[in-house]
């Protein structure tokens, strides 16, 4: 069993096509097709089911994911140890964020650190938290900017958190536009352009419920630039970061009386992360330039510097 037939049996399993792997791995699809059946041969079994419309793992390849996942993440340690003694010279770290993120320039932040580390390939995932939480677990992110309307999830390592404020985006001329506090009660039955499969979506379904305000969303789209320009369009107004809403230039008014607010948060696998890229990159985004204001988790948090690097309890 080689590592490659290993690399490309995980990109089939995750894009859930052939030809898609292929893509992503930049090999041909005869080639990858031909490795992968190279290490069915090896192991006795099939891994895919193939029919004309898609691909999907057989109990034998569902059974090998986790020990791939792990043969993988176990090579890119090794190789980034190495790298760690050879002072950074090459290595590659994964980090995944949210669209509504505000607590720090995160591009910005990356190129900063790509100046200094040269060497290492930087790899960005952008999308819904419930994904950016699954790609951590399963190990393809190392870490992650996520968002939450409770606490953290308890098998990740949270190692600083924030608090996000949300805030009513109207549209100039709108009836609330020159507002700068709003009830919930204002908003009843009022035409919303909803943040779909946002952690954002379900605060405000909840308020609204909570509240007994009728919630009556119009439409709804999954990108943060569409949300806005659909709202400046006028199809109806929508909740957003404070941030967010200063940025686009929109009128904007606080919702009184009603805790509209969630938790930003850092996270990752563990409170010693394997990867040596990783870990420079955890070491820049926690600076005390970059989380000024913000909290560090109380526990399951890498530790202040300084201080033993011992593993907490569980």
């Amino acid at each position: 069993m080689e590592l490659r037939q290993v690399e490309h049996f995980l990109a089939v399993a995750r894009c859930g096509s052939f030809t898609a792997a292929a893509q992503q791995v930049h090999i041909v699809q005869s080639a990858l097709s031909a490795s992968v059946r190279r290490l069915e041969d090896e192991l006795g079994a099939a891994l895919f089911e193939r029919t004309t419309r898609r691909v999907v793992l057989t109990e034998a390849g569902r059974a090998l994911l986790p020990v791939a996942n792990r043969l993988v993440d176990d090579v890119a340690a090794a190789r980034g140890e190495v790298a760690a003694v050879s002072g950074m010279d090459r290595g590659r770290v994964s980090i995944g964020t949210i669209q509504a993120l505000s607590v720090v320039d995160l591009p910005r932040e990356l190129g900063v650190f790509q100046a200094r580390h040269p060497g290492i390939r930087i790899h960005v995932r952008d999308g819904k938290a419930p994904d950016l939480l699954a790609a951590v677990d399963a190990g393809e992110l190392d870490l992650a900017y996520l968002a939450t309307n409770g606490a953290p999830p308890k098998d990740l390592t949270c190692y600083v958190r924030w608090k996000q404020r949300l805030v009513l985006v109207t549209y100039p001329g709108h009836r609330l536009a020159n507002r700068q506090r709003v009830r919930l009660d204002d908003l009843a039955d009022e035409p919303f352009v909803d943040f779909a499969g946002s952690s954002i979506r379900t605060l405000v379904g909840n308020r609204f419920a909570d509240a007994g305000v009728r919630h009556n969303p119009v439409c709804e789209a999954t990108h943060l630039p569409l949300l806005l320009d659909l709202v400046t369009a006028g199809l109806g107004v929508t909740i957003v970061p404070r941030s967010v809403a200063e940025r686009a230039g929109l009128p904007f008014a606080r919702i009184e009386k009603v805790d509209f607010e969630r938790t930003l948060y850092l996270a990752g696998r563990g409170p010693e992360l394997s990867n040596p890229a990783a870990r420079a990159l955890l070491d820049h985004l926690t600076s005390e330039r970059l989380t000024s204001g913000a909290e560090r988790a109380p526990s399951r948090n890498r530790p202040a510097p300084g201080t033993s690097r011992a593993r907490p309890s569980r």
